[in-house]
């Protein structure tokens, strides 16, 4: 579904991505972690298109999308549904119309049929009878249970999660994490999430990607990237630095 070729990205004088190679199958759940500003979210924005790459290949269910058009990338987009970093709704409109504006936008939708897809997406992931409210009118958990709703209600291939549980206790984090194992059942797309959330993250995915100075180092599936012998990922996924492994820029 995904294939990441030699990706290559810098901002002015600063390298951030350095080759990296990933490829991510069908219907599989993968989370991209590593340390903070290390390239993870920019690496998510080449994905879908928001950024173009100094070099490298992104093919996306057989499209190369750094070789297409506008409008050969638009119709690559409408494959994916985005869950951004704090849930990015739109203050002035309620949940309902939140929720509804990809299927107005994308699809088009009659509202008949929007207003049935909406009822049962906001049901999905338990948030029924808030429809007329707005976000600031509901916490923060609920929020990125509406941002998940937004993605999922065009039954996308491909939904790419920035962060989803930032900010969030214990308690919402599993909470979250055990929405995303249920839609994915579900829905069958291909996810990638972006996460610091170690351990708990590798309760939710097949598999493990770590991103470190700019390339993927390793990549398995969680047992493997928990018993790696790699001291660079021990490192980073026991969070015991001792000074031998240079984590800061």
């Amino acid at each position: 579904m995904i294939k990441i070729i030699d990706l290559h990205k810098s901002f002015a004088d600063q390298q951030v991505l350095k080759g990296v190679n990933l490829e991510i199958a069908d219907k599989e759940l993968v989370a991209i972690i590593g340390q903070s500003g290390g390239g993870k979210s920019v690496f998510l924005r080449h994905l879908i298109g928001l950024l173009k790459p100094d070099k490298g290949s992104i093919i996306i269910d057989g499209v190369d999308i750094t070789k297409v058009n506008r409008k050969e990338l638009d119709l690559t987009r409408q494959k994916f549904g985005v869950v951004f970093q704090g849930g990015a709704l739109f203050d002035s409109v309620n949940i309902y119309d939140n929720v509804a504006f990809p299927l107005r936008e994308k699809l088009m939708l009659k509202e008949d049929v929007i207003k049935q897809k909406v009822t049962e997406i906001l049901e999905e992931v338990g948030l029924v009878g808030i429809e007329k409210k707005y976000p600031a009118e509901i916490s923060g958990g609920m929020r990125k249970r509406v941002a998940l709703a937004r993605a999922l209600v065009t039954e996308p291939k491909i939904v790419l999660f920035d962060e989803p549980t930032t900010g969030l206790d214990p308690i919402l984090l599993h909470s979250i994490h055990n929405l995303i194992i249920d839609t994915h059942k579900k829905y069958g797309f291909t996810g990638v999430i972006i996460s610091h959330d170690i351990p708990e993250i590798f309760d939710v995915v097949d598999r493990v990607a770590f991103l470190y100075k700019g390339k993927i180092v390793e990549v398995g599936t969680p047992k493997e990237i928990q018993n790696s012998t790699n001291p660079v990922s021990r490192h980073f996924i026991t969070g015991k630095y001792d000074g031998s492994i240079e984590f800061f820029n």
